[in-house]
């Protein structure tokens, strides 16, 4: 990439305290769009190797999509399933551990993180075929998991239901605290040196002058490349050059938490209509509705009644606990469900990295090393060739 230093006048932004400064000409390298888990996480693995950023957001770190995720790091469910996005999570799993070590460590903040394992639970013989099929392509695969009869399962968790058929018990799963992960990320990308410019919505993206010109509401940016990272808000963004924007369509989410009464639950469980997340403070996060809504990011009785009916479907306990709150979030979704990750044809120096659907926490460490190596080294990873933006038109 051109690392050439670009300077720019000062303007006034707002801090992630709520507060105020004047940001002076300085040089920019790169200009990432979206203060998600994705676009921090993308920011963080630039600025450490060196390079000047600035996020941009129109929201506070991690309140788009991010704020509807449970944080589950749970790929091997659907291993069955031979696709690119299946090698891409496993591949982002691995990172994980030194992902969070790292992140907690540079941010000073620390980060709840469990590899507890995964049961999924299942109610009839069909889905205990299905979960015969994951079970052999772990096998195949050298991962470690346990098909389950009935009795077995409600062994393993004595809260299901009486119900249950039986189930899978995939012990390299986990899960992640989203927030107290994004807030690390965007801490530690700040102690590199990244900005974050929050309020700020962008309009167009564009060249001047041999430069970027990213223009927001509130001024306009100047830098030698740009990170399209702005979730299901990436589309709505003017490019030069491009009839039309990604196409990328918003789906609501909505997670509720419990405040769990009795003995916890053992590990995160994942069933058809729900799963549930038991955290160390006796929460238990239910999630999560998926709902072609458009931008309409309320939370709505009827997606609290369903994951209320199907928690308690899967565990009767559930009728005994306290409601403790809801959220919802427009999580970022393409026509072939794949994200899209590369380098625009039309505007040489524009990346995409946006469409993480139900991934964004999972993939956020692959992906940042991906867009990473693309932009600073001109290595191009092999699994780009199937996300890359040319394959939905003239990108």
């Amino acid at each position: 990439m051109n690392r050439s230093l670009l300077k720019r006048d000062g303007w006034t932004v707002p801090r992630a305290d709520g507060l105020s400064f004047d940001v002076p000409s300085r040089p920019a390298d790169v200009i990432v769009i979206g203060a998600g888990i994705v676009g921090c996480a993308i920011a963080y693995e630039l600025a450490r190797r060196g390079v000047s950023v600035e996020v941009i957001d129109e929201r506070m770190v991690g309140m788009g999509a991010t704020q509807a995720s449970a944080g589950m790091l749970a790929p091997y469910i659907e291993a069955h399933e031979e696709s690119p996005l299946f090698d891409l999570t496993v591949r982002s799993l691995n990172l994980f551990d030194q992902f969070v070590e790292r992140v907690s460590s540079e941010s000073g903040i620390p980060i709840p993180y469990r590899r507890t394992g995964t049961l999924t639970v299942v109610n009839g013989a069909a889905d205990m075929s299905v979960l015969r099929q994951t079970a052999g392509a772990l096998a195949r695969r050298g991962v470690e998991a346990d098909l389950l009869d009935a009795a077995a399962a409600r062994t393993e968790e004595p809260h299901l239901a009486a119900d249950a058929a039986g189930g899978l018990l995939i012990r390299a799963h986990g899960f992640v605290a989203v927030h107290d992960l994004t807030r690390a990320v965007a801490a530690a990308a700040r102690r590199h040196g990244a900005q974050l410019v929050e309020q700020s919505r962008v309009r167009r993206i564009s060249r001047v002058n041999g430069d970027f010109a990213v223009d927001t509401d509130r001024g306009s940016l100047r830098g030698d490349a740009v990170v399209l990272a702005a979730g299901s808000w990436s589309g709505g963004i003017a490019i030069e050059g491009v009839a039309s924007g990604v196409p990328v369509r918003p789906v609501r989410g909505q997670l509720m938490y419990l405040a769990w009464n009795g003995s916890p639950l053992r590990r995160v469980l994942w069933a058809q209509r729900c799963y549930m997340v038991p955290w160390d403070d006796g929460t238990v996060l239910v999630g999560a509705t998926t709902e072609d809504a458009g931008f309409d990011e309320r939370v709505t009785v009827a997606g609290v009644r369903d994951l209320l009916e199907a928690a308690c479907e899967l565990t009767p306990q559930a009728r005994t606990a306290s409601f403790a709150g809801a959220r919802a979030g427009l999580r970022p979704a393409t026509t072939d469900g794949l994200p899209v990750i590369g380098a625009s044809k039309v505007l040489p120096g524009l990346m995409y990295a946006t469409g993480h659907y139900r991934n964004g926490v999972l993939l956020s460490p692959l992906t940042a090393q991906l867009v990473a190596d693309a932009m600073l080294d001109d290595r191009a990873d092999p699994a780009l060739a199937a996300l890359g933006p040319a394959r939905f038109g003239e990108l």
